[in-house]
């Protein structure tokens, strides 16, 4: 099963403050539904609650330690492995981890593929991305769009490649 990670994170790593999105990218946001579009995603029941709804198109999996909780059609899981495994079962691939900052603090040394919007700017958060280690990632692609009427900050599509 090939593991992705996709996040939006400030120059600081900031993802999130207040169960929040720190900006509104439109571009960022259609780049996450084409990319996974069609694909299990994993997040934390804390990013479940912050997008409100099941992500429609994909087999949304929430992981939670409380076991009472459910929401119709979101599978739960007690832990990130578990989540992995209901991924894939799906028989869907890759599966995409969306966060939120321990999901990906856990799935770091097992993602194969990160797929990071950087913001170009320095912001104040609450919840992080890890630091990439490049010494066990590569950058592969950098796709960089200043900011515009509709984009406060600009930012840049990255995908980093685990080194083998």
């Amino acid at each position: 099963m090939t593991i992705s990670l996709i996040v939006a994170a400030s120059e600081n790593n900031a993802i999130g403050k207040n169960n929040q999105l720190l900006w509104n990218l439109p571009n960022d946001l259609k780049f996450f539904k084409n990319t996974t579009w069609g694909f299990p995603v994993i997040m934390g029941r804390k990013s479940f609650e912050s997008v409100k709804k099941p992500l429609p198109g994909r087999t949304n999996i929430v992981v939670t330690t409380n076991k009472d909780w459910k929401y119709e059609t979101v599978i739960r899981v007690s832990n990130l492995e578990e989540g992995i495994q209901k991924a894939a079962e799906t028989n869907r691939k890759p599966a995409f981890i969306i966060g939120g900052g321990e999901i990906y603090k856990q799935s770091m040394d097992i993602a194969d593929v990160i797929y990071l919007t950087r913001v170009h700017a320095q912001l104040e958060g609450d919840t992080f991305f890890p630091v990439i280690d490049q010494s066990k990632w590569q950058l592969t692609s950098n796709q960089h769009f200043e900011a515009d009427e509709k984009h406060v900050y600009s930012f840049s599509f990255q995908i980093w490649k685990k080194i083998l």
